[in-house]
């Protein structure tokens, strides 16, 4: 069985697998790269799979111990495994804020399609009043 020390440097190895994937996911929501994006946040769900499971072997191993307070040098790689998942929050925050930003971007672009689309299908009635929508109906040859 692995000791307590050892798990905790396999789980700050893991975030920081995580650190880079999240700093590559924003590079390719960047780029709109849809297909690499999808195989980065498989990879990244993977890897959080990984951690969860290296939490719970830290948890039994804490628990099948006499004493479940940390040595000085556990607490300072928990430390170090804790400042890493910090940064990981701050990088998954900014990727969101990313995909928020480019779906209001789709959405505007969506919408100016349309509005473009609904100008050129304007048409004029017999007095020469605006009216939308009927270009190509009712036309008899």
């Amino acid at each position: 069985m692995e000791t307590v020390e050892d798990l905790l440097k396999t789980q700050h190895g893991q975030l920081t697998e995580v650190v880079s994937l999240l700093k590559e996911e924003l590079e390719l929501i960047s780029r709109r790269e849809p297909d690499l994006l999808l195989e980065v946040v498989q990879n990244k769900s993977l890897l959080l799979d990984k951690i969860q499971h290296t939490d719970t072997l830290i948890d039994k191993a804490l628990k099948e111990r006499p004493t479940q307070d940390l040595s000085e040098l556990e607490e300072r790689i928990y430390q170090v495994v804790n400042d890493t998942l910090e940064q990981c929050k701050r990088l998954t925050a900014i990727n969101q804020k990313a995909v928020e930003q480019s779906q209001l971007k789709l959405t505007h672009l969506r919408q100016l399609i349309m509005d473009m689309r609904a100008r050129e299908s304007l048409t004029y009635d017999k007095s020469g009043k605006p009216k939308g929508g009927t270009l190509g109906k009712g036309i008899k040859a």
